[in-house]
């Protein structure tokens, strides 16, 4: 009986990061590419209070729980 012969895996290294899944599974056509977006610092900005406004509930709620916390503790 033979023996049945092992196919060699061949690993390319892209430059990503292991966390970057984006590419498994999909190829990419050949001689296109992804036009690329200019970031300006208006988008810069805009992207920036955007997550600056997702943020001020919380931290509102938290720095109010310290308060809350501090106030009971130091009565006591």
């Amino acid at each position: 009986m033979a023996k049945k012969k092992k196919k060699k895996v061949i690993y390319y290294d892209d430059g990503s990061t292991i966390s970057n899944m984006s590419g498994v599974g999909k190829p990419k056509p050949k001689g296109v590419s992804a036009p690329v977006k200019q970031k300006t610092t208006e988008t810069k900005w805009q992207t920036y209070w955007r997550a600056v406004n997702m943020m001020i509930v919380p931290t509102l709620i938290g720095l109010g729980v310290l308060a809350l916390l501090y106030l009971l503790l130091s009565s006591l």
